[in-house]
């Protein structure tokens, strides 16, 4: 399989966890925990996309903070969206247990913008249309 091929792949799921978490809002109740994990989720796949698309290797992690870091490494860009990233890293593995984490709305709607920014920063750092 072509690089890019696999950049495509990496790119569409986070489109897929995305759009899950936006379809997930309009739940009564809305499962918030469910909703800030797909955006996490959305947003560690593109930066490993990014990376990918640069030829290095992503660590296998579900911190953005670190993943950012590595982007950086390559673009100093990336540290416009540092802070971004480090609000969604505590959605990638907490909210997946009970008890864990208590989430309000406005954590979500902040979820969604943040994961929406990254993912928008990426595919245009990449060059890859929505």
């Amino acid at each position: 399989m072509k690089k890019i091929d696999i950049v495509k792949e990496w790119l569409n799921f986070s489109k897929k966890d995305f759009s899950s978490a936006k379809f997930l809002l309009n739940m009564h109740p809305a499962p918030f925990e469910i909703i800030c994990y797909h955006c996490q989720q959305a947003a560690e796949k593109v930066l490993k996309a990014y990376l990918i698309y640069h030829d290095v290797e992503p660590l296998r992690t579900h911190d953005l903070r670190i993943l950012c870091k590595t982007c950086s490494t390559i673009d100093s860009d990336f540290d416009e969206i540092s802070n971004l990233c480090s609000n969604l890293t505590v959605y990638g593995v907490q909210p997946r247990y009970p008890f864990e984490i208590e989430i309000k709305e406005n954590d979500v709607l902040k979820a969604i913008n943040d994961a929406e920014h990254i993912i928008n920063f990426i595919f245009e750092k990449i060059g890859y249309k929505r």
